[in-house]
């Protein structure tokens, strides 16, 4: 035996290199378990667990909605030539267009604001939004944003589903079904309004439509309080609350056995459980007091204009920082952003209870090391015209107007597309709805055009095979 070579003969293990290279195999058992029981939850809960199509930076996205319709001519978009030709109509250059209350022919409103350049990219950004401006070089500010919609109904639809008719899901739904959530003890969907008024339209703007109901947006109450009934009786145990739980799903589940595919049945059963799980978690996360006095302070939450929409800011962080997916923020909901009159008093009180609430998110997210992979969106479902309404208001314009876009690897501090002079047309790089969806799903890592959804035959896609990706917008 000693004239044989054994090239692959290999010393006796010692235990300890037994302990050392079994570590792997029982790493990867340990791993599969979680995967397994993974897998067995989104099951459950009829829940998708996909991967991205590409690398996108983003994982969660935080959607800041200006329910009414800001002025993009007093905010972000500055349009000189409005003031010189004040109280004259448009002139015949312009393409006159539909708008609700027919203002085609009225005369200009000059704006009052004043501007500033802020930052390294000398962002003009007007005096309604400093503390925003001073966030200058983390935004990308799309000027030529457009939708289908002229009413409030339509134009919120839209902007939350892609159409604007009832019946679609939400992209915050379509979000959720395409990549899951990363958090079982807390709805993957949440919605948070600054007031107990919804944004018109209702809950379709966070509905599933024609999806499962489990990937609608869970929405929470504004206020110190913003789940009701999350706590139960002092006399009830979880033991026993988590035995009534789980008699009502196997009734359930024998109630579902004989009807395969009834989706409100299944999304259901889900709801108890993540009902359940959020009573052991949902506390924490909702809890603000556990935040410093400088954070609140920085949120505006001792500040009566800004409490309510600081609130919402600083719980949204929280949120995506606990691996909620898409969490919507409505500022004015239920339209108080529309200034068909007295835009001054209105923007001014709207612009003022927002400006230190997302300048802090922003600044709180960079520090955290969370701005990188959070998308933050700001804007509304239109535009305001620069004709005037009633003397000292502005009509709905949705032909063009202004959103911005801020981490998630988005490329900040550059301005893309543009309106014509007086801001009621969008000229350059014209960004519809679509588009806009498009790219929030990018920088999620998906693709618009595969994530798909079956429905009586045929594939239905979050942008109705519509829009393109901007990819000016990541650089």
């Amino acid at each position: 035996m000693s004239g044989i070579h054994l090239s692959h003969f290999q010393p006796p293990a010692t235990r300890r290199d037994f302990l050392r290279n079994a570590g792997g195999g029982f790493g990867a058992i340990a791993l599969a378990g979680l995967m397994a029981d993974e897998r067995q939850h989104a099951a459950a809960s009829g829940i998708s667990q996909n991967r991205p199509h590409f690398f996108g930076l983003a994982r969660n996205v935080i959607f800041l909605f200006m329910d009414g319709g800001p002025s993009h001519l007093d905010t972000f978009d500055p349009k000189p030539l409005v003031n010189e030709h004040a109280g004259k109509p448009l002139p015949p250059s312009i393409k006159r267009a539909i708008t609700p209350m027919g203002v085609n022919e009225n005369g200009l409103l000059a704006s009052r604001r004043t501007w500033k350049q802020y930052g390294e990219c000398g962002l003009p950004v007007s005096d309604w939004y400093p503390l925003v401006g001073e966030c200058a070089d983390d935004l990308c500010v799309i000027r030529s944003c457009t939708s289908d919609a002229l009413n409030h109904v339509g134009g919120v639809t839209q902007m939350n589903t892609g159409s604007i008719l009832a019946g679609r899901p939400s992209l915050g739904a379509w979000v959720h079904y395409g990549l899951g959530s990363e958090n079982r003890n807390l709805p993957g969907f949440v919605v948070l309004l600054d007031s107990d008024r919804e944004p018109p339209g209702g809950n379709r703007a966070w509905g599933s439509g024609f999806m499962p109901a489990g990937h609608q947006g869970t929405r929470f109450l504004p206020g110190t309080q913003p789940i009701l009934h999350l706590n139960p009786p002092a006399e009830i145990s979880d033991e026993r609350q988590r035995r009534k739980l789980e008699y009502i799903n196997q009734l359930n589940r024998e109630h579902l056995a004989s009807r395969q595919g009834d989706r409100e049945l299944e999304a259901r059963i889900a709801s108890y459980e993540l009902a359940f799980q959020m009573q052991a978690h949902a506390p924490e996360a909702v809890d603000l007091t556990q935040e410093t006095r400088a954070t609140q302070d920085a949120y505006g939450l001792n500040d009566k204009r800004t409490q309510a929409f600081g609130q919402n800011c600083l719980l949204a962080r929280r949120l995506v920082e606990r691996g909620v997916r898409f969490v919507e923020l409505y500022s004015g909901s239920g339209s108080k952003w529309d200034a068909h009159s007295k835009i001054e008093q209105n923007h001014t009180e709207h612009c003022g209870a927002t400006d230190r609430p997302i300048a802090a998110l922003l600044a709180d997210l960079r520090q955290r090391g969370l701005l990188e992979e959070t998308l933050v969106v700001w804007g509304g479902e239109f535009g305001r015209t620069p004709m005037s309404e009633k003397g000292d208001g502005r009509d709905h314009n949705p032909y063009g107007f202004t959103m911005w876009l801020a981490g998630g690897g988005v490329k900040g501090g550059q301005i893309i597309g543009s309106t014509d002079e007086f801001g009621m047309h969008a000229t350059e790089r014209r960004v519809h709805v679509h588009s806009l969806h498009a790219t929030i799903l990018a920088a999620l890592g998906v693709d618009h055009t595969e994530l798909t959804y079956a429905l009586q035959g045929r594939p239905e896609r979050a942008t109705m095979n519509e829009g393109e990706i901007v990819n000016e917008v990541f650089g």
